[in-house]
């Protein structure tokens, strides 16, 4: 059987499946508080999910104790994942260099199916939502998101040659991110409210199947491997060493030069995704709070809408990319998610929130083009050890994001629920400050440019 390069149909299930899913365990949480709450079957319309605007009242006082307790739930959720993820997440990315790239992206997958079959159970036997914990931690230990997209990008990464070709069909990966997760995110309200939670998990668990089957059976691995059949396995004790060693010689062995442009794009990259992610998490609360009180298909929309954020930050990146350093391109995203987060803080209706999107248009251009600029800077052979730090620094940044953002939310919902979206355009300053450094020293987006993988390994022999 002939197999393929094409990697991104696998991204394109995996996104949508856990895209899908992730919307409906907010709800799903929310609503089984609620109902412990108020002891009473939780109330939905076609218009809006009930919550009580009268702030005298009691229901209200209770409304907001709900919402506290849900951020603090999935805070600590968020948590119990995020470990065992990290270790996976750089061990079976960073091996990826000598051990192929599959594995990074069928151990997400079959954690995800393994996940989606638990919460079909929880769901229809209305078990307890401890158990969602233990489910967490089982999914951290296949890798989950972290470890899938960074194995997709060193997939990329060793298939595209061509520098300008790299950063495009990088972007073209987070415009799938962005525009599958929107369309299945408006789906989820229609799956929610046509067949409910369990079966919606059960559609998404046989999304996974169809993807374990295709990279297992059709999809061809970048990384030669046959080399390595006929030596003897390694220990666990030997893979770490090994694992570690690569990591380590990435900076121990590059020039000064080099080696700071890795530091200073990697802080970059981890500072703003952790003010993008602790902001955007909060959207589904806050939708459901007064006085939006958008019911599940209006979440729907609302995630939907992220759909053309993604594709016009993809153009943004394909079209300045001809014109523009990358440094600008993501100096330009970030004021774009400076002026979405101040405007979400005093979002009170929803044609205001729905208009959010407007001046965000281009807030997801500096991801793919950070990833890109530190893919360009490293050898072919180092693509596995850069994206292995890239997974570990967004589990520990998306997972402390997580859990800053939810406590902050839980804690500022009561009088100011805006708060966290302003705090999360003003944390934007610290990348934009970074950037203006690396600009007003000679490690400028010139430079960076002439650091392509072909010249790296002369700049090491001169240097060293």
């Amino acid at each position: 059987m002939r197999k393929v390069l094409c990697v991104e149909p696998v991204i394109f299930i995996y996104i949508f499946a856990s895209s899908l899913t992730s919307p409906l365990v907010q709800q799903f949480i929310y609503r089984r508080l609620w109902e412990e709450e108020y002891n009473s079957t939780f109330i939905s319309d076609s218009n809006a999910s009930y919550c009580e605007q009268n702030k005298s009242s009691p229901a209200y006082i209770k409304q907001k104790e709900v919402q506290e307790k849900t951020s603090v739930f999935n805070m600590k959720l968020d948590l119990t994942g995020a470990v065992p993820s990290l270790i996976v997440a750089f061990v079976i990315v960073a091996n990826g260099d000598r051990q192929g790239r599959k594995r990074s992206l069928v151990l997400p997958s079959m954690g995800a199916l393994i996940a989606d079959i638990c919460l079909t159970v929880i769901s229809y036997f209305s078990l307890s939502l401890s158990i969602l914990f233990a489910v967490a931690f089982i999914t951290g230990l296949f890798g989950s998101m972290a470890t899938f997209l960074g194995g997709g990008f060193a997939f990329i990464a060793d298939v595209c040659h061509d520098e300008k070709q790299k950063t495009t069909r990088i972007a073209v990966v987070d415009l799938i991110f962005g525009v599958v997760s929107g369309l299945a995110g408006l789906s989820s309200g229609y799956f929610l409210r046509a067949i409910g939670f369990t079966w919606t998990f059960v559609t998404s668990s046989l999304l996974h199947v169809v993807n374990i089957i295709y990279i297992i059976f059709f999809l061809e691995d970048t990384v030669g491997v046959s080399e390595f059949q006929h030596q003897a396995p390694l220990s666990c004790k030997e893979l770490l060493r090994e694992t570690f060693s690569g990591v380590y010689m990435l900076f121990k062995t590059a020039p000064y030069k080099k080696r700071m442009l890795i530091i200073v794009l990697l802080f970059t990259f981890m500072t703003y995704l952790f003010t993008v992610v602790g902001g955007s998490s909060l959207f589904t609360l806050y939708e459901l709070d007064e006085p939006l009180c958008w019911n599940e298909v209006y979440i729907g929309y609302g995630a939907a809408a992220f759909t053309s954020v993604s594709l016009t930050s993809f153009l943004g990146v394909y079209l300045f990319s001809k014109c523009l350093k990358d440094i600008y391109i993501v100096f330009i995203g970030i004021f774009s998610y400076i002026g979405g987060m101040i405007m979400a803080a005093f979002a009170k209706t929803t044609l205001l929130m729905f208009l959010v999107r407007v001046p965000s248009l281009l807030c997801f251009m500096p991801i793919p083009v950070l990833r890109s600029m530190l893919s360009k800077v490293v050898l072919t052979g180092e693509q596995g050890a850069v994206f292995a730090c890239i997974a570990c620094l967004e589990v520990v940044t998306g997972t402390i994001s997580l859990s800053v953002f939810n406590i902050l939310y839980a804690a500022t919902v009561a009088w100011f629920s805006g708060f966290s979206f302003l705090l999360s355009a003003g944390l934007c300053l610290i990348p934009l400050a970074v950037l203006c450094w690396l600009l007003c020293t000679s490690w400028n987006g010139e430079d960076l440019a002439l650091l392509v993988p072909e010249e790296v390994s002369s700049i090491e022999s001169v240097d060293s």
